[in-house]
């Protein structure tokens, strides 16, 4: 799959297709986020695993590779193990991990709604109706009939990265609707008073410099917008979802000639107007009567607005839900969300309680985050983490009592590990033998086939669907789904490079189902790699996917 991440702790800007050449490698396609800096032996290593790493791409590169049987204990390959590399999303190991172990693979989220005052005998709630955010990530907005959690091959998270993606089908407001049809079976007709999202759970935090996240989420805090091809010289048909006055979009993006450059322009980026009335975006800009859309091959073309202010548009969103299910709300539907009226922190009473929206298992939400390699999801899951583990409410807080876990549970030492989120950002390391200590110990634990089965299946889903290079080799398509593992990737800025960018790092950590019968724990990473254009960076995914292809092998 082809996956991207921004420059860590750095806002793009305006998403211009334009600019691709100039900063895709922070989208970094097929990819999630990793790097390094190593040295050492490779004795022992097999050839075929060195010819790739003596690749003449990887002339002024370091790899590092820690492989271990979890059957037997046996330390099987062992380069580099002590450097600190940055790891990116590979991180989510870590995070997620620790989320599993604290909340229970079923544990579910129940986000519940009160009334404030007495509902009289004509249904008039004299008072405010308040929803408590429970940090639920998808609030019934992902939802499939079976009971699991809807993926995209390339999900909406990254649209403006990766320059397209694949919608999920179920409806985005469905949960809110949900709750909203119970107000009305309580008897509520009228809402003489406000509605307030309580998102008070934990301490807002920054996300890359694009907004702050709070424990409520409509449709992963973005806007997507359906793009369609026209004729030439017309204007693009366009729509977007959720519809809610919260947030409009206007369109003059246009098809040009077959000869003319492709640009589609999303302002403003991100957009600061959530909570006023009349919040647009516009999309402008123009696209070639011939173009092929990026990934998909196919019609449509999705691009993203930003939310940037989660609980005023949550309360939009959940008034006009209300008014569907055919309950007033007297209050203006669109302004800010009024914290002003929440009562205590913790002080409701069960007997005010109206309705309650109870979540997928938190297995099959791990299973989200992991395989599109969702970045709020994993920061959001480690802030849920500290919460339960320490009743930390501030990212740091929560940083501390992972520390904690990650010391006595898995022996690992904070000297081997860096971490500033739960997603991998900014300048995210660890040791390879930090890593391999948690999937050992990870191993052992309860929820292991939830952590395992959470993760991207090479050649099968997430964002190792599209690494299929190592099925050239008879001898290793056996591989395909037998290895489970998280990929990583960071690229940064280089003024030398033709590309102005270099592939810092690369990493690929999980558990491989070998030919012989043995179960590994593996991480393998490449650091420093030049690069001229995305292809380079898909290259190196293909290569660490053989690498793996090759640990499966393994007689």
């Amino acid at each position: 799959m082809l996956r991207a991440n921004r420059i860590p702790g750095k806002y793009m800007g305006p998403i211009i297709d334009r600019q691709w050449k100039r900063w895709t490698a922070v989208a970094g396609a097929m990819l999630l986020a990793s790097c390094g800096d190593s040295g050492g032996s490779n004795a022992g290593v097999p050839d075929p695993i060195l010819q790739i790493m003596h690749k003449s791409n990887y002339q002024s590169s370091t790899w590092s590779m820690r492989v271990i049987d979890l059957d037997s204990g046996k330390l099987i390959y062992d380069l580099n193990p002590d450097a600190q590399l940055l790891i990116g999303s590979v991180r989510k190991l870590f995070s997620v991990g620790s989320a599993l172990i604290q909340l229970g693979a079923q544990y579910q989220f129940v986000t519940p709604v009160y009334r404030q005052g007495a509902v009289d005998a004509s249904g008039i709630l004299n008072g405010n109706l308040v929803l408590v955010a429970s940090g639920d990530l998808t609030m019934g907005g992902r939802d499939n009939p079976d009971g699991t959690i809807a993926i995209s091959t390339f999900d909406h998270n990254e649209a403006n990265s990766l320059r397209n993606a694949i919608l999920t089908t179920p409806d985005p407001l469905a949960g809110y609707n949900a709750l909203a049809q119970q107000v009305a079976a309580a008897g509520i007709r009228t809402i003489n008073g406000d509605v307030v999202i309580d998102d008070r759970l934990f301490e807002p935090f920054d996300f890359r410099s694009e907004f702050k996240v709070r424990p409520i989420f409509v449709n992963d805090d973005v806007i997507d917008v359906t793009l369609n091809p026209s004729a030439a010289g017309t204007v693009m048909p366009f729509d977007w979802r959720p519809k809610s006055a919260a947030f409009s979009v206007q369109s003059t993006l246009s098809t040009g000639s077959a000869a003319s450059d492709l640009e589609i322009k999303l302002e403003p980026a991100p957009p600061t107007c959530f909570g006023t009335p009349g919040c647009a975006g516009e999309i402008s800009g123009n696209v070639p009567a011939d173009y092929v859309p990026a990934l998909t091959k196919s019609w449509p073309v999705i691009r993203t607005f930003r939310v940037t202010d989660p609980s005023s548009y949550a309360r939009t969103v959940f008034i006009e839900a209300l008014a569907r299910a055919g309950v007033k709300v007297t209050a203006t539907p669109v302004a800010s969300n009024p914290v002003q009226l929440l009562p205590a922190k913790g002080s409701y009473s069960s007997s005010t309680q109206v309705a309650q929206l109870t979540s997928q298992s938190y297995a099959q939400i791990a299973r989200y985050v992991m395989k599109v390699s969702y970045n709020i999801g994993a920061d959001t899951s480690l802030m849920l983490y500290g919460l339960a583990a320490s009743g930390a409410t501030t990212m740091t807080g929560a940083l501390a009592a992972e520390q904690a876990e990650l010391s006595s549970t898995f022996g690992i030492a904070p000297s081997q590990y860096h971490f500033v989120d739960g997603s991998g950002g900014d300048d995210t390391t660890a040791t390879s033998s930090a890593v391999i200590s948690l999937l050992k110990g990870m191993s052992t634990q309860s929820v292991f086939s939830s952590y395992r089965d959470s993760l991207p299946t090479l050649g099968v889903d997430g964002t190792l669907a599209n690494t299929t290079n190592f099925e050239s080799d008879s001898t290793l398509a056996g591989a395909r789904g037998q290895v489970h593992a998280k990929t990583g990737t960071f690229v940064g800025a280089d003024a030398s490079a033709p590309s102005g960018m270099i592939l810092k790092g690369h990493s690929l950590a999980g558990y491989i189902d070998t030919k012989s019968g043995h179960r590994l724990a593996f991480v393998v990473t490449v650091n420093n790699v030049p690069m001229s254009s995305l292809d380079d960076v898909i290259s190196v995914f293909q290569d660490e996917g053989t690498i793996s292809a090759q640990l499966w092998n393994l007689q």
